[in-house]
């Protein structure tokens, strides 16, 4: 197998690229736009895994000259999946459906390569704390909320509001490591690579 110095990430979150600086993969951003829908009757495991591995494979089309990763992130309550918040009333919501409670956080990762895809899925269990309608209104005024998946980040201001993690870090930032590096290292990519990125 060839080995590669270099990915292409399908992904335009700045998250997603550090955590990959963080282990040392240099890549490539080529983010995808594809229709992210949930399907009726589609299980939030199967929507994030089948999003994911659709990101990976249009960015692969579009240049198979290296591996591409792909990841997608939902935040699940019992029955309902929490996407990227529409707008303040949206993420108000979120934030106060969640809070005092254990939700999960589904974050599937995809890697293309010439071998095939290759795929893993992280589990994560949170707890929140309780929260005013005033926390959760000051919280969407600091912008952190927009484009996360819940509307909150875990390594921001909203680390204040996480009582209890069970899972993967990383992963509920969006790119859970150990899976990832597992991924890379089978389709042949080096990891750990100090110098510049690509």
């Amino acid at each position: 197998m060839t080995p590669y110095d270099a990915i292409t990430l399908a992904s335009a979150s700045p998250r997603r690229s550090q955590l990959l600086e963080q282990i040392g993969v240099r890549h490539l951003v080529r983010a995808t736009d594809l229709d992210e829908r949930l399907r009726p009757r589609e299980r939030p495991e199967a929507y994030v895994a089948r999003l994911a591995a659709d990101k990976a494979e249009a960015a692969w089309a579009a240049d198979p000259s290296r591996p591409v990763l792909a990841a997608d992130t939902a935040v699940v309550l019992g029955a309902e999946l929490f996407g990227k918040p529409e707008d303040q009333t949206d993420g108000v919501r979120m934030l106060s459906t969640l809070a005092g409670r254990t939700h999960r956080v589904l974050t599937a990762v995809a890697v293309r390569s010439a071998a095939g895809i290759g795929a893993a899925l992280s589990v994560s269990e949170v707890t929140f704390r309780a929260l005013s309608d005033a926390d959760c209104r000051r919280y969407w005024a600091s912008g952190e909320p927009r484009g996360k998946a819940g509307g909150y980040a875990i390594q921001g201001l909203a680390a204040t509001f996480i009582t209890r993690l069970a899972g993967s870090y990383s992963g509920v930032m969006g790119l859970p490591l150990a899976e990832t590096a597992t991924l890379l290292a089978a389709a042949g990519v080096r990891l750990w690579n100090t110098e510049e990125a690509a």
